[in-house]
């Protein structure tokens, strides 16, 4: 059975998938053992890396109208009780100074906010 934190990832991705100039996937980080080695194999995009990466697609300056860039997107997604670590914290901000699109969302409204979808 999923957590909550599943659970609220799944409704924002659905929520958010109703705009056409975003795409966002599940980023999953971890670590498990391979069965045959039984070394650790990583996986997702990076530690620390949002639960929702993508991408918000936007039309640019009139010097370059009709032409089409894509914004990097990252959303981690919290309960109302979750708590951001550090690599978390950075990761977003790294986003952010890059010109990306980053935040922290507890609900669909926070989502939202932070692609500005809603203006």
């Amino acid at each position: 059975m999923p957590n909550a934190e599943t659970t609220l990832q799944q409704r924002i991705r659905l929520a958010l998938g109703t705009h056409p100039e975003l795409r966002l996937f599940r980023n999953q980080v971890g670590q498990l053992p391979d069965p045959r080695t039984g070394r650790m194999v990583q996986f997702g995009l990076a530690r620390g890396s949002a639960d929702l990466i993508g991408w918000r697609t936007l039309v640019v300056t009139p010097e370059m109208v009709g032409q089409r860039i894509a914004v990097f997107t990252s959303i981690e997604v919290k309960t109302e009780r979750g708590r951001i670590r550090p690599d978390q914290h950075a990761w977003l901000g790294t986003v952010q100074a890059a010109g990306g699109i980053a935040g922290i969302s507890r609900s669909i409204a926070d989502a939202t906010q932070i692609i500005s979808c809603d203006t």
